[in-house]
């Protein structure tokens, strides 16, 4: 396969990741907004911090202003991570691997990009059905997200298709958790309510599952092991490690070389040490270290298959 096949294949699927991500966080937000019952953070500044180029005046001036955080995070082509941006370049990747994806994922592709370019910034969202509109994108991002898996061939752009969109969910998972313990100063002995983790649980689509699946009231603590190492639970760390390094070990199968190699030794350093890991050692004094040591692992990781494969630093 040539490099730049392999290389829009990649970032087709990464975007389209970020962008479920981007609507999930969003319309999680916006219904616990409109819920009287909440406790802790309830603007919108970690949302814009996370999804959005703003700086600090403008996520202050917006942070309480829902219509306005609305406009940059959906449809502002000025913020680099809006949806319509990212949705444009899923889109341009895709049109530049048409051959090798399927007709129905394309049309998907293309049907939610003329969806999204329906609103603009300035009032794309005054007059609409905020709710409507939110599910109506997130119900053509799971569409996208099941006929990819039920048309596409599984083969060697399968597998680039795969590691993009894990590597992708394994960062946003990272950052929406490190977001959220900071709200409590990564103070895992405090005493927090279910309530407090409503939203980053929502987010991630794993609510049901803590309450199903944990006991015991250090949420805290039940929080951070579904996130991080529950390997039944397709949004946690180890999830999305599992996955990667199974499409990683294929496509290393099929272009071995010394760089390789040390890709896939890389990169199960890493998997191996958080599989194996003693979980007691994570604690309120190291818990954001741990955050930013596997973002930073993961970062070098990310570049060094950008390399090898893609011919870019």
């Amino acid at each position: 396969m040539l490099s730049r096949i392999a290389d829009s294949l990649f970032w087709l699927s990464r975007y389209m990741e970020r962008a479920d991500g981007l609507i999930r966080a969003t319309t999680t937000r916006y219904v616990l907004s409109l819920d009287g019952v909440t406790i802790g953070h309830t603007t919108w500044r970690p949302i814009l911090e996370t999804f959005s180029m703003a700086d600090e005046a403008t996520v202050s001036a917006l942070e309480n202003d829902t219509n306005g955080t609305l406009g940059i995070l959906m449809c502002d082509q000025q913020n680099q991570s809006s949806l319509k941006v990212i949705i444009t370049r899923a889109r341009e990747n895709a049109r530049g691997a048409q051959d090798h994806i399927t007709k129905e994922a394309w049309e998907e592709v293309n049907a939610l990009y003329h969806l999204v370019n329906q609103f603009t910034a300035g009032d794309g969202f005054g007059q609409q059905d905020i709710i409507q509109t939110l599910q109506l994108f997130s119900h053509h991002s799971l569409l996208y997200t099941g006929i990819a898996d039920v048309t596409m061939p599984r083969g060697l752009g399968w597998s680039f298709m795969n590691l993009g969109k894990f590597i992708e969910r394994c960062f946003e998972i990272i950052t929406e958790s490190d977001q959220h313990y900071k709200q409590i100063n990564y103070n895992l002995g405090a005493e927090n309510a279910i309530i407090q983790w409503r939203e980053l649980l929502f987010a991630l689509s794993g609510y049901e599952l803590h309450l199903k699946t944990y006991r015991g009231s250090n949420y805290n603590k039940n929080v951070l092991h579904q996130v991080i190492f529950n390997e039944d639970f397709p949004h946690s760390v180890m999830y999305t490690l599992e996955r990667i390094e199974k499409y990683l070990n294929d496509i290393v199968l099929e272009n071995q070389s010394p760089d390789n190699m040390e890709l896939m030794c890389s990169f199960r350093r890493l998997y191996s040490r958080l599989k194996y890991m003693d979980r007691s050692t994570i604690n309120s004094g190291n818990l954001r270290l741990f955050f930013d040591d596997i973002r930073t692992e993961m970062l070098q990781i990310s570049r060094q298959l950008n390399q090898n494969f893609f011919s870019y630093q």
